[in-house]
């Protein structure tokens, strides 16, 4: 593993600045290492997330998770649902198992590797720690209008133009 090539920049700073609000979370910690539940090594669950203080004009809601220490020029995408109702407010451990999990009219769209759930953390072994995006962001529509076979990169772009703020919590992992 190339361990020399540059850390890449944090994925929201390359972006228009909206505010943000507050996310936590019962099994991530912001700027620490995730648990080995978490990942694709260990039990593949996605963590609890739980979000409050977003703006009254909120519709709905996009999550995801972004790794862009991924050795690849796109980095990663772990997880991604879109049509989340502004009533939902909270997403349990294991939420992103598969779509049955999801209330309401929320769906996962297909990550980068290939399924429509959560994808945890596999970074390269002996790679220095990879950084793990877990957003929550507030969007002044109720659906993006997205099919279940969008790509990621056309669900953030169609997501960015809708987006009025942003809650993030960073975890980190390691093999």
């Amino acid at each position: 593993m190339n361990l020399d090539r540059p850390v890449a920049p944090a994925p929201y700073d390359l972006l228009p600045a909206v505010p943000t609000f507050a996310l936590i979370s019962h099994d991530a910690t912001n700027q620490e290492p995730l648990d080995h539940n978490l990942s694709a090594e260990g039990d593949n669950e996605s963590p609890h997330l739980s979000w409050t203080d977003f703006p009254a004009e909120t519709q709905s809601f996009f999550v995801t998770c972004f790794d862009p220490d991924a050795p690849t020029p796109s980095g990663w995408w772990h997880w991604l649902i879109v049509d989340l109702d502004v009533a939902i407010t909270e997403l349990p451990r294991g939420a992103g198992e598969s779509d049955i999990t999801l209330p309401g009219a929320a769906f996962h769209l297909r990550n980068d590797s290939g399924t429509h759930a959560y994808s945890g953390p596999l970074p390269p072994a002996g790679d220095r720690p990879h950084r793990y995006y877990f957003a929550v962001h507030a969007l002044d529509v109720d659906t993006l209008g997205l099919e279940d076979d969008a790509s990621a990169a056309r669900a953030y772009m169609t997501a960015q133009q809708h987006t009025i703020a942003r809650a993030l919590i960073v975890g980190t992992y390691q093999r």
